[in-house]
């Protein structure tokens, strides 16, 4: 290479050199890499000959680590290891392990902030310092939704997508485990984008004249399915990622001591397998999207018949009888009996949107994963214990507490507004007066 100047080789495969086509005088070396007509060339960073020499063998040595250990070689880009990161994400979809939209969440993280932050950057050279510095960078780029400061929300979710795709980046050898960030998150205390009881009541009126304005029946089997997953959530508070894998076969009624009957659901999500319980309404509802699933295996079946008709008229086929949902078969599906495996997203985009309740009074817009925050919120406000509703919703009092302590005040408005005019201490009533 005609740019090459001042070449040493310090030994077999090791060749020190500078460059004519840069203004500087630093020293370069380029290693052979064993069994391969491959080099690297490293930028030494030093005009002086005997630390470069040293740096040299110690790059050297780091390549030789490197291939005994099967860590790459050469460099990748954030921006590289995010895509592969975010390919992988969305084989988890297909696989029913995350949520669709968790994975576009993710995806717009990546696009939108942390490729403009560190995408050119190589991939060794990123760790818990440069990660902890992303608030400010955020802040000084960026605005929120309603045209003001970021969120720290928002910043906390982008930072945990960062992290991640560094864990990601560990895992496959890419870098050390000691470069995954560490630290806490900014700690977000804003509310949830729970619905209030006055909005929920307008989204279960809106959505029954919904259905009916449906265009055909796929259209109205489609929005029937997606009132009624609605119905569920907010009724048991499970995590998409859980009613994506829930089956027939987890299902069951039971009854309490008293004779009062309730649903036992157990569900799988977040790697975890929990149990919790739901009214009898739930039952309600899950017996309409059975039946829903029913009628469109019917369908299928009937349209199997005129298919084969179609084929061969001498053979065709007469059996359009009833087909029921069998164990194993998926809660949620699609109109093919499929799992549905973004949940109706769109549908209840489209729902919210013309319900106008897309976005909550903060501004912020909600997902499918709100109704687990109404459950929350409407569970609270009737006095149920934390501890419990933290074991039934399968996370940590910790997160009640930090998330929902909203709603304390409401329940315990008898104790608060002690006191005040029209809030005076009801006197007990004696059995003369009563």
């Amino acid at each position: 290479m005609s740019f090459l100047t001042d070449l040493q080789e310090l030994k077999p495969g090791l060749v020190l050199f500078r460059r004519t086509d840069v203004k500087h005088r630093n020293w370069y070396c380029r290693v052979r890499l064993p069994n391969a007509e491959r080099y690297k060339t490293i930028s030494l960073k030093t005009p002086h000959l005997n630390e470069a020499r040293d740096k040299a063998f110690d790059q050297d040595s780091e390549i030789r680590f490197r291939l005994k250990h099967e860590i790459p070689v050469f460099d990748r880009t954030f921006a590289q290891v995010a895509e592969e990161f975010s390919k992988f994400q969305k084989d988890r979809v297909e696989a029913g392990e995350i949520s669709f939209h968790r994975w576009r969440v993710m995806a717009s993280h990546i696009k939108t902030q942390l490729l403009p932050y560190v995408g050119t950057a190589q991939i060794t050279q990123l760790g818990t310092e440069r990660w902890k510095a992303f608030p400010a960078w955020r802040q000084k780029t960026g605005k929120g939704r309603s045209g003001g400061r970021v969120s720290v929300g928002t910043i906390r979710d982008e930072m945990t997508t960062f992290r991640s795709i560094m864990g990601f980046a560990a895992g496959k050898n890419y870098i050390r485990d000691s470069q995954v960030p560490e630290g806490k998150l900014p700690l977000d205390k804003t509310r949830r984008e729970e619905f209030t009881p006055q909005e929920y009541r307008k989204l279960h009126s809106f959505a029954r004249s919904w259905i009916k304005q449906a265009q055909n029946s796929n259209r109205v089997w489609y929005r029937s399915l997606a009132y009624n997953f609605i119905l569920v959530m907010t009724n048991t508070g499970m995590r998409p990622s859980e009613a994506k894998n829930l089956r027939w076969r987890d299902i069951a009624r039971q009854t309490d001591r008293q004779g009062r009957s309730f649903v036992r659901i157990d569900v799988r999500g977040k790697g975890k397998f929990r149990t919790l319980v739901a009214p009898e309404s739930v039952a309600t509802y899950l017996d309409r999207i059975r039946e829903l699933s029913n009628e469109m295996a019917k369908q299928r079946a009937k349209e199997a018949v005129a298919e084969a008709a179609r084929a061969d008229k001498s053979s065709a086929l007469s059996d359009t009888s009833e087909t029921w949902a069998e164990p194993n078969d998926f809660v949620f599906i699609n109109d093919e009996g499929k799992p549905a495996r973004t949940l109706y997203y769109s549908l209840i985009e489209r729902l919210l949107i013309e319900a106008n309740l897309q976005k909550s009074s903060s501004g912020r817009q909600r997902s499918t994963y709100c109704f687990r925050h109404t459950y929350a919120t409407f569970r609270l406000t009737e006095g149920v214990d934390v501890y419990f509703l933290a074991k039934q919703m399968g996370t940590s009092v910790k997160m009640i507490e930090d998330h929902y302590g909203h709603v304390t005040p409401v329940k315990n408005a008898d104790r608060i507004l002690q006191g005040l005019p029209g809030w005076e201490p009801i006197a007990a009533t004696s059995p003369e007066t009563r």
